[in-house]
């Protein structure tokens, strides 16, 4: 069975499978914490959501791509990841918490574009910053 996960063809769908799955489960998770519905505002057109929804999933497959370049086992590839995930997580919260002059979720529901375009440049930041740090 160990031989079988070596081959490199082999192991690239595993880790593919893995992502795929890890960015529907942690998208739904951000779907769940914003104050809007993502893919709902998406279809409306709503360009900040989808700047702040495409800089969440570079994100997560910028920790991943670290996370699959720094571990040898899909085990420990999942847990960094998904740890990397929640270290985005928190920072969602932090920049929605300093920010107390207005509500990052709403303006970025009303489509306010400065908003959305500086939550995909956090995600992207933070996710350079996550990934550098897996071991």
């Amino acid at each position: 069975m160990s031989s079988w996960l070596t081959n490199p063809y082999i192991e690239t769908v595993a880790n593919y499978s893995v992502v795929v799955l890890s960015l529907v489960v942690f998208l739904a998770v951000f779907e769940i914490v914003t104050k809007y519905k993502n893919w709902e505002e998406i279809s409306k057109g709503n360009l900040s959501v989808a700047m702040a929804t495409g800089g969440k999933i570079f994100g997560i497959a910028n920790i991943f791509r670290y996370s699959i370049e720094h571990n040898d086992t899909i085990i420990d590839m999942m847990v960094w990841g998904a740890y990397g995930f929640l270290l985005m997580l928190i920072g969602y919260f932090i920049f929605e918490f300093l920010t107390p002059r207005f509500r990052i979720d709403e303006e970025i529901q009303k489509d306010n574009r400065a908003v959305g375009l500086i939550s995909m440049i956090i995600s992207i930041g933070l996710s350079f910053v996550i990934g550098s740090g897996i071991g």
